[in-house]
């Protein structure tokens, strides 16, 4: 197959992206297939003379060639302002010649997070051109990504999920979120992943900082009540819930730098939960992921409370990270399914979904 992985974007995951979509990128040239790796926002730079002089197709790489590719997280997030600067200012989406790569391909692997990549504008462009894709189609991505929706929608189902509201600095004050959600609370932008724009605040002192984090990536943002406990996830795979890993920090919470250097963080899997335990989260994990209308895999995250020991549902990840490290690969690792398999299997279950 013809493969395009796609990946970047104007997103402030930008680089966690470039680091799944890379090795993505690797595991299915070991299986044999031609890949186009592409940043979606800086495009294919040789065709923007649209001239017609340059050939898309020299950008696929054949499994023969002995390449590869490689990018390491930072620390930090991405500097989005600097990246946009960098291409003249150009606030376009998506870059020269990618949807023309794109209709050259047998399927396109989403291998983005967050931005057009996650919230379903880019998978919406693809049905518009009828190319096949790897993932949730635009809607489950646009309910998962909006964390107000999704936690809206699981109450409607009575899956459990964490107090909330919502909160603009321009129209609400800290005296409404001390009386409807209170201190310790969690605060987070509505549309971002990666823990981006996440903080844990203790008491009101920390609260101005908070909401300037946040803010920096969406005006808006969602107050939740904090529920102390162990955390887990828990991918679906093909409609079936994957063993379930519990995340322990080892300081802090899962934030962006504990999410992704290494030995940050302790990752156990299978989960040491009862067998009652893990059925009832397993079940949950599926429910909210047909709650969503999500697509072929899907992550979700939970936190079992240890003051009622009930799991809550902190949100549900419709294109999850997808490095050999990342929680889904070493899930599916669990039941015998290798990466590059795993890579294999999402490619080729890769369909039209307008």
């Amino acid at each position: 197959m013809r493969v395009i992985v796609l990946a970047g974007g104007i997103s402030p995951e930008r680089d966690v992206s470039l680091c799944s979509a890379s090795l993505i990128s690797n595991a299915l040239l070991s299986k044999g297939h031609e890949v186009a790796f592409v940043d979606v926002y800086e495009g294919v730079p040789e065709a923007e003379a649209n001239d017609g002089s340059f050939d898309l197709a020299t950008c696929f790489v054949k499994p023969s060639s002995g390449k590869t590719f490689s990018y390491s997280i930072p620390e930090t997030e991405p500097d989005l302002d600097a990246l946009i600067a960098s291409h003249g200012g150009r606030k376009e989406l998506i870059g020269p010649g990618v949807l023309d790569l794109c209709r050259m391909a047998d399927a396109v692997f989403i291998g983005c997070h967050g931005g057009m990549g996650e919230n379903g504008r880019l998978q919406a462009v693809l049905d518009c051109i009828d190319v096949p894709y790897t993932g949730s189609g635009y809607l489950g991505c646009a309910l998962a990504m909006d964390k107000h929706l999704t936690k809206t929608l699981l109450l409607q189902f009575s899956i459990p999920t964490a107090d909330w509201m919502i909160f603009d600095p321009k129209k609400h004050t800290i005296d409404m979120v001390r009386e409807k959600i209170g201190f310790p609370c969690v605060v987070k932008p509505i549309g971002c992943g990666s823990s981006c724009g996440v903080s844990i605040v203790h008491d009101e002192s920390e609260w101005a900082d908070a909401i300037t984090y946040s803010t920096k990536y969406e005006s808006t943002c969602l107050i939740e009540k904090m529920i102390h406990g162990r955390e887990f996830s828990i991918g679906v795979l093909d409609g079936k819930a994957l063993p379930i890993i519990e995340i322990r920090p080892k300081q802090g919470f899962y934030d962006y730098k504990n999410k992704y250097q290494a030995n940050a963080t302790e990752e156990l899997c299978p989960a040491p939960l009862s067998p009652e335990q893990t059925e009832e989260a397993q079940g949950l994990a599926v429910a909210v992921h047909n709650t969503l209308n999500l697509g072929n895999y899907s992550r979700v995250d939970f936190i079992l409370s240890e003051e009622d020991g009930r799991f809550y549902c902190l949100e549900a990840n419709n294109l999850p990270g997808m490095t050999p490290n990342s929680l889904i690969p070493q899930e599916a690792r669990a039941i015998g399914i290798s990466y590059e398999d795993l890579c294999e299997k999402l490619v080729l279950s890769a369909s039209r979904k307008g």
